[in-house]
């Protein structure tokens, strides 16, 4: 309104329009309010996206940690599961030989 209009207003016209923008005041603080509690739950949300995504980086690591375990450990009974076939072949051989050279007493 202009200045002119706003002389031309009886008291009563004038604190209506008070009372009006002091409505209106309160709608835009609670306004603002809420705006601003959205805004810290997103600002939340992302240092809440960042510890994740450093959570999930540092579970990265422990499965890599956990993956070169289970290789090693499987390199170690593949090796000695080869060791013990190699010394049960040996021990067949002998067993083997030994029966064969028995088998040969017998027969002479």
């Amino acid at each position: 309104m202009k200045d002119k209009e706003l002389r031309k207003l009886s008291r009563t016209e004038l604190l209506e329009l008070l009372i009006e923008q002091g409505k209106e005041n309160l709608a835009l603080q609670e306004q603002l309010r809420s705006v601003q509690e959205e805004l810290e739950s997103r600002r939340l949300e992302l240092a809440e996206c960042g510890s994740i995504a450093e959570a999930a980086l540092k579970l990265n690591g422990v499965f890599q940690a956990a993956q070169q375990a289970i290789d090693q450990y499987r390199e170690n009974c593949e090796r000695e599961c080869a060791e013990k076939i190699a010394e049960a072949e040996r021990r067949a051989a002998e067993i083997l030989a030994a029966a064969e050279a028995g088998g040969k007493e017998v027969t002479q």
